[in-house]
């Protein structure tokens, strides 16, 4: 027996041992005259057991997981896999290739696209085979995002509350294997279009990461998320011998809110105050806005609109009206037990 997906051509997803592929992304302009754009897949089955999809490179900037889903694919013998892996390294290998969040051949965000249209550009073909054919085929996933360009968060694993009594435990047990030093939770279906999102409609356990950003790799972060991506792989089951990842200090959670940003309202040069991470208390100073050329006008200054966690730090120092500059978390502590299952 065997199990094909038409625009995966040559991985037959039945099939026991190493394969590696492409997702062929039709695409025609004035650079690509009916041209493929090859999103590489790589799937690797030791026989009878669950399915983890992995993805990363959903935006083109985010590089930790680039690199670990890549590492994975080369390491890993079938042997060691109980089920099947699914893995997509660089999902939207257009962004990817550019180094940005967005590609230039359709400026349309991945991670917000989903269900897409197989019949669309780029990214709604991808959106589409990701939530119509391997989201379904899966019994968890992982999509492992980082700050990018723009910004930079606390390394922490990111999830969507609820959005089911049966999926929020599972969803807090895998961010207790993954054990990254944050947990960030956000309401239910917190954006159109998202993978975790498509996720929760298909009823498949996922949580996704941050894993800080700025444009770079953070060695100290990348290693802890290494340790972390096997020992979850070993929790949902999928990966012999995994081991655990031995919690350094508890899971600290937090959550982000529609109070949570705080945005510029003047453009310049951003001076954040604050440090990621730093508890604040509503009214604190966590940033100033320099003007760039009227020379006798005094900074702007931005306050925590709340008590809580600087969760997330703008990086690039020119701002616009507008621009988030930072956000606070709210503090949960080292313990987060609402699910909040009703649908937002």
């Amino acid at each position: 027996m065997s199990l094909h997906i038409p625009r995966i051509p040559g991985i037959d997803f039945a099939a026991v041992g190493k394969q590696l592929g492409y997702l062929e992304i039709e695409h025609s302009d004035n650079e690509n005259d009916a041209a493929v754009i090859p999103s590489p897949i790589a799937v690797l089955s030791g026989g009878d057991g669950p399915t983890v999809l992995l993805i990363a490179g959903t935006h083109g900037d985010e590089y930790e997981g680039q690199i670990l889903l890549q590492e994975l694919i080369r390491t890993l013998n079938p042997a060691e896999v109980t089920g099947r892996l699914i893995i997509l390294p660089a999902l939207n290998i257009a962004a990817v290739r550019e180094g940005r969040r967005v590609s230039n051949v359709d400026r349309v965000n991945l991670n917000r696209a989903l269900p897409g249209r197989a019949d669309g550009g780029p990214a709604l073909q991808i959106a589409s085979i990701v939530a119509g054919e391997l989201i379904p085929m899966a019994d968890f996933v992982i999509d492992i995002h980082s700050g990018g360009i723009a910004s930079e968060y606390v390394p922490s694993a990111f999830v969507y509350q609820g959005p089911t009594p049966e999926l929020w435990p599972e969803k807090m047990a895998a961010v207790a294997a993954f054990n990254a030093p944050y947990s960030v939770v956000v309401k239910p279906m917190l954006k159109t279009g998202s993978i975790s999102g498509a996720a929760d409609r298909a009823g498949v356990p996922m949580i996704s990461t941050e894993l800080g950003g700025r444009g770079a790799v953070s060695l100290p972060i990348l290693n802890r998320a290494r340790t972390g991506l096997r020992s979850l792989l070993g929790h949902w089951g999928v990966l012999k011998d995994a081991g655990r990842s031995i919690a350094e200090a508890p899971i600290q959670w937090m959550e982000l809110t529609a109070q949570s940003p705080v945005h510029s309202t003047m453009a310049g040069i951003l001076e954040p105050v604050v440090e990621l991470g730093q508890k604040v208390t509503a009214g604190d100073l966590v940033a100033r806005v320099h003007s760039v050329e009227e020379l006798e006008r005094p900074p702007k200054d931005f306050f925590a609109p709340m008590d809580g966690v600087v969760a997330i730090v703008r990086h690039p120092a020119l701002v616009n009206v507008g621009t988030t500059v930072v956000n606070i978390a709210v503090d949960h502590g080292t313990s987060y037990l609402k699910g909040n299952h009703e649908p937002s």
